[in-house]
């Protein structure tokens, strides 16, 4: 099976003064973007960071409840934030580390069983997998 997910993106104007927009395939999102949204302060506008950072948290939180599923067991909810980290080094910029961050309600589970899945689910995530140049940290906690 092959599925295909496309995103577009506009440019105008140079790298710092310009601005653009980008448009999901299923018109889910559109929104501008801008060099002071992803480098500054701009709060207004998206970034390519913040949507791999969206990318990320839905993929974990959807693969997680299908792990626990498997495991036997079903989540009364599940929060994940993702947080990517941007740095200046010498040949420019990279991300060289993501944190998940979850909260899980799923009754019946321990702790240990509870840590392994979202371990399994970390690691087994198709957007984890297509991002492991960078250190992708897991904080998981079961409520």
């Amino acid at each position: 099976m092959s599925i295909k997910r496309t995103a577009e993106a506009k440019w105008s104007g140079s790298i710092t003064e310009g601005k653009g927009s980008v448009k999901l395939e299923s018109g889910a999102f559109e929104g501008p973007y801008s060099f002071n949204a992803r480098f500054g302060d701009d709060t207004s506008m998206t970034n390519p960071e913040e949507l791999i950072a969206a990318a990320h948290a839905g993929c974990f939180t959807m693969a997680f409840s299908g792990f626990l599923g498997r495991a036997g067991y079903e989540a009364t909810s599940i929060e994940t934030k993702a947080v990517v980290h941007v740095e200046k080094e010498e040949a420019g910029f990279s991300i060289p580390r993501i944190d998940l961050i979850t909260e899980a309600v799923v009754p019946n589970i321990s702790d240990e069983e509870f840590q392994e899945v979202a371990k399994n689910a970390k690691e087994k995530c198709p957007v984890s997998r297509v991002l492991a140049g960078a250190e992708i940290t897991l904080d998981a906690k079961l409520k």
